[in-house]
């Protein structure tokens, strides 16, 4: 009986520890790259399957064409498939785009015409 105790208590301990571990959320890190003609003005991403945008990432700043810029998604998720939206300026010709990528495995990223 104490020996089938013992199992089911480092079973239990074994389970909690390897959730802990899955749950464990790491920033999402990447280049984004403006290979564009165009002034990049938002850029916005949400996990895959989210009905709606999360805030604008750039915040005040721009991305001006043939630039780069390190983005980090901190937002304490653990899912890799992200849906990101990119609008350009109103001067443009560019049509807002869309797109779905595995962040975890991205390690940059371009924005073509």
């Amino acid at each position: 009986m104490k020996s089938k105790v013992l199992g089911s208590i480092a079973l239990a301990a074994a389970i909690v520890s390897a959730s802990a571990v899955s749950s464990h959320a790491e920033d999402l890190k990447f280049q984004l790259t403006n290979g564009t003609n165009s002034v990049l003005t938002r850029f916005y991403s949400s996990p895959a399957g989210v009905d709606s945008w999360e805030e604008d990432v750039f915040g005040e700043d721009v991305l001006n064409p043939g630039e780069t810029m390190n983005i980090t998604i901190a937002d304490g998720r653990t899912v890799c498939k992200y849906d990101m939206r990119f609008e350009f300026d109103e001067n443009s010709n560019l049509d807002t785009t869309e797109d779905t990528q595995d962040l975890c495995e991205l390690g940059s990223y371009t924005i073509h015409e």
